[in-house]
């Protein structure tokens, strides 16, 4: 049975709780619900994919409240990121930084719930909360229904009420020189050009 917790502190601390113990968890975020497994807890992967009916080789950003929770990882930063962060943190753009021989994409979500929950629980490797190919849930009774028939694997949806929805964030590679845009969202082209060299 999926647990609902309310967005209070204790409902926060409980969901922190549940991530850290492996399990995998339901949230807002500033566009709509997402789901995931703690960073520290990369095993929870599986029943991550399995809930939503993934293939397992598709990757998957993690969520962090700032750099230096992506920089703790053993992920690379540069000016470039910084000056990003800055501007557009939290908000709607993802960067893909490099790492050893591979790359991973990070963001931080603009929602104070969430945020709370990334400081207690640490990053989240986060999806979308719903089955692959199916609609976006837009609040907990949307994710409830989606996993109706899955509530073992959810171990509970934190509730922080009806969130947007919207446009997908921008996600800009910062693994390579210039970087390049990979998909261009509310923060454009002539935003990041303000900032840093772009790939034509």
């Amino acid at each position: 049975m999926t647990d609902v917790l309310s967005a209070t502190p204790e409902g926060i601390s409980r969901a922190a709780e549940l991530l850290r113990a492996g399990e995998v968890v339901a949230f807002p975020t500033d566009t709509v619900y997402g789901v995931g497994v703690a960073l520290s807890r990369r095993e929870g992967l599986e029943d991550l994919f399995a809930l939503k009916a993934r293939p397992a080789d598709r990757r998957i950003p993690i969520l962090v409240v700032d750099l230096a929770q992506a920089i703790a990882a053993g992920w690379n930063v540069d000016e470039r990121a910084h000056r990003l962060t800055e501007r557009f943190w939290p908000g709607a753009l993802t960067l893909v930084l490099a790492g050893t021989g591979e790359t991973q994409a990070f963001r931080a979500p603009d929602h104070p719930a969430t945020l709370e929950l990334i400081r207690t629980a640490g990053p989240i490797f986060t999806t979308s909360a719903n089955r692959s190919g199916e609609p976006e849930t837009l609040g907990a009774d949307d994710v409830l229904i989606a996993f109706a028939l899955q509530q073992d694997r959810l171990a509970a949806v934190l509730d922080g009420g009806l969130v947007a929805g919207g446009v997908a964030s921008t996600v800009l590679d910062l693994s390579a020189t210039p970087a390049r845009i990979l998909r261009e969202g509310p923060v454009t082209r002539e935003h990041l050009a303000e900032l840093v060299k772009l790939a034509p």
